[in-house]
């Protein structure tokens, strides 16, 4: 096939791409679960889903080490389950990877706003769209080390985060009002902890990711296994530190409806004129940039893989002279554009923008990982002679404990966002009618093996 990728990654540039996708989550998002859990509630929350992720995670390797393929979770369905298991699974990712960017677009804009008051945070946004959709036209090595550096920067300031506001911690701040919605008898309303848990995922979501990135990594069977382990233990310690700290600096009400909790957080112990606090606005601006910056180098793989492969216009897998899917990022930012401006004329449930988009791209991720999943059980079974230089560890009850996991979440969030869950599958049911319609063109693409098997 004359249109793949060049692998030029190795394992450090892939553990910036899965962590530098997700840390944004670290940043912002997380804390609209303190409005409907609590504090102690969503504690409870992120530790199943943590618990989830780290599953799910040690058995997607498997997979994207056995099949280093630009449409990661497509690839592994299509091979599986045909056609069909492919279109759901390439399509929920595509929901995930176009939803998650805009909201962390706005929260750049928020994060500016803080400093230039006058700066329309919509702007700013679109703002970064461009800049950003540019540098990921201009080659994939120049973005996965821009990527790996503002990872690292990330990193660092989200421990001095925890550094500067540690004096001032109080558990007792954490801990009151601890348990959101409690009944007549003090107990603990147990459905706010299953209400926050798309803001929990948030925490993690994406670092699935990287697997987009495994047909342009250096010797996939060594790097990938190397990069997705060690990063989501780096996601899960920073996950659960800066929720503890951010939680104990003050009261912690104030933080749960916000797109910057953090800096809010440092203004309660530091005040609002300390350098501390300037430092973190402009530096924790790297963590939304990392995340905003990964991701569209996500959905760009996604688009590209599904219109090679036939499911979408072929047009956006053509390839500009850097060797990158120029169309496939443009038309993902045309839609992320769109929605951002769509705040304030479409209200979803009530919710914020940001929410709303937040809960969008995380139904998309639950059914990607729900088919995932049921590819890894499914081609252990059809394919026994795929090379798997990584097994998942404790087959079959790991990648058991991340399906089952995976489809209690999304029943739960059926049940707390039906309009945002139809829409979900209003758009699945669109993309499936178009499927039907395009035989002939899938027909026409290129034959890939490592679709279809040997």
């Amino acid at each position: 096939m004359t249109n793949r990728l060049k692998p030029t990654l190795g394992t450090l540039h892939l553990w910036g791409i899965a962590v530098g996708l997700v840390i944004s989550g670290e940043y912002f998002g997380w804390s609209y679960g303190w409005a409907v859990a609590g504090t102690l509630g969503f504690l409870v929350t992120t530790a199943l889903i943590a618990t989830l992720y780290t599953c799910f995670i040690f058995s997607f390797t498997e997979l994207t080490t056995a099949i280093p393929h630009a449409g990661g979770p497509f690839a592994y369905s299509r091979r599986a389950f045909g056609e069909t298991g492919g279109l759901i699974a390439g399509l929920a990712t595509l929901i995930e990877f176009v939803f998650a960017p805009p909201a962390i677009a706005m929260a750049i804009g928020a994060y500016l706003n803080v400093q230039y008051p006058a700066l329309n945070p919509k702007t700013a946004a679109v703002g970064a769209y461009l800049l950003f959709m540019t540098l990921n036209i201009l080659g994939v090595k120049l973005a996965a080390m821009f990527e790996l550096v503002v990872t690292v920067l990330a990193v660092i300031e989200l421990l001095v985060f925890m550094g500067v506001v540690s004096p001032g911690f109080s558990l007792a701040n954490f801990a009151a009002h601890g348990w959101a919605g409690s009944d007549s008898f003090g107990m603990p309303a147990f459905s706010g902890i299953f209400a926050a848990i798309p803001f929990a995922i948030w925490f993690f979501l994406a670092i699935e990711g990287a697997a987009m990135a495994a047909e342009e990594a250096k010797d996939p069977t060594r790097t990938i296994p190397r990069a997705y382990i060690s990063g989501i233990l780096t996601l899960v310690v920073l996950a659960i530190g800066v929720m503890l700290m951010a939680g104990g600096a003050g009261d912690w009400r104030k933080l749960s409806d916000i797109n910057d909790p953090l800096p809010q957080a440092m203004k309660m112990i530091v005040g609002e004129h300390s350098n501390w606090m300037h430092m973190l606005v402009w530096i924790g601006l790297f963590g939304l940039v990392a995340s905003f910056h990964g991701i569209i180098l996500g959905y760009s793989r996604q688009f590209f893989a599904l219109a090679r492969a036939g499911y979408l216009p072929p047009g956006l897998a053509k390839l500009s002279r850097f060797r990158t899917p120029h169309r496939a990022i443009i038309t993902g930012g045309v839609l992320g554009i769109a929605a951002i401006y769509s705040d304030g004329i479409i209200n979803l449930q009530g919710m914020t923008l940001t929410a709303a988009m937040i809960t969008m791209a995380v139904f998309g991720a639950i059914v990607m990982y729900i088919m995932s999943m049921l590819s890894l059980f499914r081609l252990r079974r059809s394919a026994p002679q795929l090379a798997r230089s990584f097994r998942a560890p404790g087959y079959p009850i790991v990648p058991g404990i991340a399906l089952l996991l995976s489809v209690v979440c999304l029943l739960a969030m059926l049940w707390f966002n039906p309009i945002i869950g139809a829409l979900f599958f209003a758009f699945m049911l669109v993309g499936y009618l178009y499927f039907l319609a395009t035989k002939a063109q899938r027909d026409r693409a290129p034959q890939d093996s490592m679709l279809v098997g040997e």
